[in-house]
């Protein structure tokens, strides 16, 4: 009889459709970018191709063909890639009392499964656990920063004090972040928007007149300095040469006068006795 069921097709098709599922149960290829965290009666066991710092895919790694124990181990698997945390568009305090609509993200990689697995279960447990702790760590140091900080080069500095801060908290789950990066923080647009802008318009108005100031102070000083200057070299020539000194003095005046100025040369009249003292440089020296 049992040679019988043996010849049976749909016996053989079961009997073999039953150690496919065993083989199944049994041997299992791990993909280089996975980790995979065996679990033996949902009690974590061991860990295949766990990540290892400075390890280049393509390399040597734990991943390839594993077997486990069928019907009862369990694989979770992890992704050894960077994953990436989503904040968007959360309103955020500043430290100047303005409301900011900001959008970030967090990347993001699995450095111990096995802890990851214990206390997150899988990544979607991680990024929903790491989701909230991404708004507490931006909250908080927004919280710290004038609104204006966010314009400037210090925005770098904020951003790598919020990694610190997530760091800190997303350890319990095995995870480092790579990188914080703050994609937008903008005022709602509305009354806090335009008094801001006003704000910042009229801070930009003091500071151009103050330049303005410092510019004419400037130049008042220089000009002063160059006019001491000037005086300073015509006494000096006025005492080595006085008549060289008159002369040029009198062949400035000359130019001025019978030029008739630089917007209609030559249209200005003059009559002048040839006796006048005014003309002495044209009669002669005595």
């Amino acid at each position: 009889m049992n040679r019988t069921l043996l010849r049976n097709p749909i016996t053989l098709a079961m009997i073999a459709l039953f150690v496919l599922i065993v083989i199944g149960n049994t041997v299992t290829i791990v993909p280089e970018t996975s980790q995979a965290v065996i679990l033996r009666l949902e009690k974590p066991v061991r860990t295949v191709n766990a990540f290892r710092r400075g390890e280049r895919f393509g390399e040597t790694t734990g991943a390839g063909l594993i077997a486990r124990i069928p019907f009862f181990d369990k694989i979770v698997w992890v992704d050894k890639r960077i994953l990436d945390v989503d904040y968007d568009n959360q309103q955020v305090l500043s430290s100047d009392q303005l409301p900011l609509e900001v959008d970030a993200y967090a990347r993001f990689r699995v450095i111990d499964p096995l802890k990851m697995v214990v206390t997150a279960r899988s990544e979607r447990g991680v990024t929903d656990a790491l989701q909230p702790l991404l708004g507490n760590a931006i909250r908080n140091e927004l919280g710290n920063q004038p609104s204006a900080t966010l314009l400037t080069p210090e925005r770098e500095r904020v951003m790598d004090n919020i990694q610190a801060r997530l760091q800190k908290l997303a350890s319990q789950y095995g995870v480092e972040i790579v990188d914080v990066r703050i994609k937008h923080a903008d005022l709602p647009s509305g009354s806090p928007l335009d008094s801001a802008l006003d704000r910042m318009r009229s801070a930009r108005k003091q500071q151009a007149t103050t330049i303005r100031a410092q510019g004419f102070r400037d130049a008042q000083i220089i000009r002063a300095d160059a006019e001491a200057q000037a005086a300073n070299i015509y006494a000096t020539s006025f005492n080595k040469d006085p008549e060289f000194y008159d002369f040029y003095r009198a062949m400035q005046s000359y130019r001025t006068t019978f030029n008739g100025g630089a917007q209609s040369p030559g249209a200005t009249s003059i009559i002048l006795s040839p006796e006048n003292s005014y003309l002495k440089q044209f009669v002669g020296r005595k």
